[in-house]
């Protein structure tokens, strides 16, 4: 139960560069135009480690962090505990919900996990301020899952970037914007989380190339990807889905020696690594787009293009920094529907209690995405070590049934267990 008044939360806050502290402290009473939320998961995110590592000199983050400090993490979901009266006739208490964390539209850089002191994904309870509801930014999610909902913002951010690719035709000036239908579309580091997303959303969302290339440089990722997205699956979408170990042989002929020698029309750089920007480069075709989708760790991140292309074979660049409130609803419109289970991305579960260490460690922890519950007190644990934790805490072993019916994926019912029978997290 949350008192009325004295609302106590816990949450991991960022003081500046490397500095975040797990603490509990009392949030202000909640306004008429604002909404108490409990939150109950959040999916750690690369961006919330730059942030960290970044501190006051984020863009996003305010320059006054290290007095007045902020509640890191924007991939998040949870349940309305009281609504000020302002909003009560578009929101209730018991609703589920998320957050589009970037409020654009009102032409600043504020955003939920970088810029706000009394609500974030890493927290226990929030206090939501009214500027998030005034934004359209507060989404309601009618599923079953809290894990879910968390992971409609990371897939926003795949359906921005997909919306934001173009193509020029001939003796046009006009830009038809997505993925070219039916084009041949290269996804490179893209085992990983995001680009695990990505494969989910090319071969199940409304625009589908005709061949599709996936390529890392760890056979393991590779071999996991296969496993969830088998090619069998994409040829029944008409697709020619291929992994390619791109630490092997000649990764630029053999990537355009699937094209035929033509090249490919959408590229997508999934990590910041300049041998990879080159080598999508030297692989677009006529008009192809790339978009680099990881964004850098510095600010003077510079890579060779070559211009030569950009002026006779109409080569461009895009990138896209999260989606907006319209990629959120698509994106929580297919998984409500089952078109798309960003499930494939989550690799560790763990509590509130585990975050900071984790995000600090992010870069270097192998694995997808890691699914903190902020109620609970657990360490990190990878799904398939849930079987032998089994044989100390029964739970675990309820835990390790679940996911390995389900093709060693986190699920609802898993969701259940873990939130019904962890210890909880003491304040």
């Amino acid at each position: 139960m949350v008192a009325i008044m004295g609302i106590e939360t816990t949450a991991l806050r960022l003081y500046g560069k490397m500095d975040l502290r797990l603490e509990s402290f009392e949030l202000p009473e909640p306004a008429d135009d604002e909404i108490l939320a409990e939150i109950i998961c959040d999916s750690l995110c690369m961006s919330s480690h730059k942030a960290t590592k970044q501190g006051e000199d984020h863009k996003r983050v305010p320059t006054n962090v290290r007095k007045n400090p902020v509640i890191v993490g924007h991939e998040f979901s949870g349940r309305l505990l009281r609504v000020g009266v302002r909003w009560q006739e578009r929101f209730k208490a018991g609703d589920n919900f998320t957050v589009q964390p970037v409020l654009s539209s009102n032409g600043s850089l504020d955003t939920v996990g970088y810029s706000f002191t009394t609500v974030g994904g890493n927290s226990t309870y929030a206090i939501i301020p009214s500027c998030i509801m005034e934004n359209d930014c507060l989404l309601t999610y009618e599923g079953d899952a809290y894990f879910m909902a968390s992971l409609s913002e990371p897939m926003s951010c795949i359906i921005a970037a997909c919306k934001a690719q173009y193509h020029i035709d001939a003796g046009s000036y006009e830009h038809r914007m997505g993925i070219l239908k039916g084009g041949k579309t290269a996804v490179l580091g893209g085992a990983g989380p995001m680009g695990l997303g990505l494969l989910d959303y090319l071969t199940n969302g409304p625009t589908k190339p005709s061949l599709l290339v996936i390529t890392d440089i760890d056979q393991t990722r590779l071999d996991r990807a296969k496993s969830l997205i088998m090619a069998q699956e994409a040829t029944l979408q008409g697709i020619d889905l291929i992994y390619l170990n791109a630490s092997r042989g000649n990764p630029v002929k053999d990537l355009l020696d699937l094209t035929g020698g033509i090249g490919y029309d959408d590229i997508f750089v999934m990590a910041p690594v300049s041998d990879l920007i080159k080598q999508a480069d030297s692989i677009l075709g006529r008009g192809g787009c790339l978009n680099f989708f990881a964004g850098p760790n510095s600010s003077s991140f510079f890579v060779p293009f070559n211009f030569y292309n950009v002026h006779y074979s109409g080569t461009h660049v895009v990138g896209t920094s999260g989606g907006n409130t319209e990629d959120m609803r698509e994106a929580l419109q297919l998984i409500a529907k089952k078109k798309i289970n960003p499930a494939r991305m989550i690799t560790h579960i763990g509590g509130l209690t585990a975050a900071k260490e984790a995000i600090l460690s992010l870069p270097n922890f192998p694995g997808g995405k890691k699914l903190i519950y902020n109620q609970i007190d657990m360490p990190l644990i990878a799904i398939p070590e849930f079987r032998e934790k089994g044989d100390d805490v029964p739970f675990f072993a309820e835990l390790a049934e679940l996911c390995e019916r389900n093709r060693g994926l986190w699920n609802f019912r898993a969701e259940r267990v873990l939130l019904e029978n962890a210890p909880r997290i003491q304040r």
